[in-house]
């Protein structure tokens, strides 16, 4: 079955809709966990940030910093600022430079 645009939509079937709304609070649920995840220290940013699992490449990279421990608002911000990386691209959309000065930037301040 293919899609058409009809005034700037995808004509989907209810079925089609159904499956989208499903995958995306699959998606959704994952993110909340992996953050209650690195809250408690279970998972590590540095991990995430050289292998993003594919489900979360879509996840914006401050959101990300903000489940760090002793990172907030600003520290992130300074973070993303330092390594020259915006705020707003999603994890898949950072260059493997980027990732890396994330990365070592993060690695280097984290327990400080």
């Amino acid at each position: 079955m293919s899609a058409t645009i009809e005034k700037g939509t995808f004509d989907r079937t209810s079925e089609q809709r159904l499956v989208a709304l499903e995958h995306a609070n699959e998606i959704r649920s994952m993110r909340a966990q992996l953050k209650r995840d690195l809250k408690a220290g279970r998972v590590s940013v540095l991990s995430l940030l050289a292998d993003p699992p594919e489900w979360l490449l879509s996840m914006k990279v401050l959101e990300l910093l903000l489940a760090v421990p002793k990172y907030g608002r600003v520290k992130s911000l300074d973070a993303l600022r330092k390594c020259g990386v915006s705020p707003s691209p999603s994890l898949g959309a950072l260059s493997d430079r980027q990732r890396v000065a994330l990365r070592d930037f993060i690695a280097s301040r984290l327990w400080r």
